[in-house]
């Protein structure tokens, strides 16, 4: 009886032998933090238009960070945004698989 070589085997297995399994991650990464800062954002009634005011920087600044599918955001823009809705960010490198 043949055994399925792919039986057994898990989603990140066959997205790191197709190579994308880095991309995957880093744009679930930034949709987590465009969701997050949007759900803090609510929490504390802050509009776009003053969000980005405390940020000190434009509305379109806060739209590229608040969309999920932009990930060409710098990590000084997530730390301002997190830092006006009372959050800070936290990253950590971890050994490859």
């Amino acid at each position: 009886m043949n055994k399925n070589p792919y039986v057994g085997s898990s989603l990140d297995d066959l997205l790191e032998e197709e190579g994308t399994l880095e991309e995957i991650n880093l744009i679930a990464a930034k949709r987590v933090i465009a969701w997050q800062i949007s759900k803090a954002m609510e929490e504390k009634k802050l509009n776009k238009a003053a969000m980005a005011k405390e940020m000190k920087t434009s509305r379109s600044s806060l739209d590229r960070l608040l969309d999920p599918n932009n990930s060409s955001v710098s990590l000084d823009t997530i730390a301002r945004a997190a830092r006006v809705v009372g959050k800070r960010i936290r990253l950590e490198l971890v050994d490859a698989m």
